[in-house]
């Protein structure tokens, strides 16, 4: 079943109308609440996904640890998902939906041969991993320079952004799998931030100031 045109115009004007038309005929809507995972890591990569509405959540796991790579917000797609689906490789990563979400998946098939055909689709690619190459150096540098409770902070605002919400409905293990660390030791520093005014833990969630 084909996709609605003017979907695809509306959140990928950038990639041309021969695209479009191509992302019409041949791609699957598919809506996905909350909560789930669409992608784990060993998995076989049918489908390229590309997000129209929602949130999707990309980490990997070591042992009992998860650490966030990266979000993949509207008009976007997931740069492992589309290296893994063209080159026939198992998925190196886990993604969730961190809303209610729709996406648009292309199979990965058919999208190694766009490649070579529409040029649009490569400069779409090419600046998702500009993107998360950039991400990759702030992260690193968060690492290297920057004190938890910053890093801390500097995670929780960038949550704020792109969900839109100044209350966050966060618990204390989610923050700590998504940087590594522990959940007691981001009770210790959300209890630091807390006093220094810059957030207020409530029933709700955690309210940015």
């Amino acid at each position: 079943m084909s996709v609605d045109p003017e979907i695809i115009r509306y959140f990928l004007p950038q990639i041309g109308t021969d695209l479009q038309r191509v992302f019409s005929e041949e791609g699957t809507l598919m809506e996905v609440p909350a909560g789930k995972e669409i992608m784990k890591e060993g998995q076989s990569v049918k489908m390229i996904p590309i997000v129209l509405e929602g949130l999707v959540k990309v980490f990997t796991r070591y042992e009992d640890k998860e650490l966030l790579l990266y979000y993949i917000e509207p008009s976007e797609s997931c740069v492992m998902s589309f290296l893994a689906g063209i080159k026939n490789l198992p998925s190196k990563i886990f993604a969730h939906t961190e809303t209610d979400t729709k996406l648009l998946l292309l199979p990965s098939s058919s999208v190694e041969i766009w490649t070579r055909h529409y040029p649009q689709l490569n400069y779409l690619f090419y600046d998702l991993y500009n993107t998360r190459y950039t991400e990759l150096i702030d992260t690193l540098n968060q690492l290297i320079f920057q004190k938890l409770d910053s890093r801390i902070y500097e995670h929780l605002r960038d949550k704020s952004r792109i969900t839109g919400n100044t209350i966050l409905n966060l618990r204390h293990r989610e923050i700590a799998n998504a940087l590594g660390t522990s959940r007691e030791v981001i009770t210790r520093v959300l209890k630091k931030l807390e006093k220094e005014g810059k957030v207020r833990q409530t029933p709700a969630g955690i309210e940015l100031l």
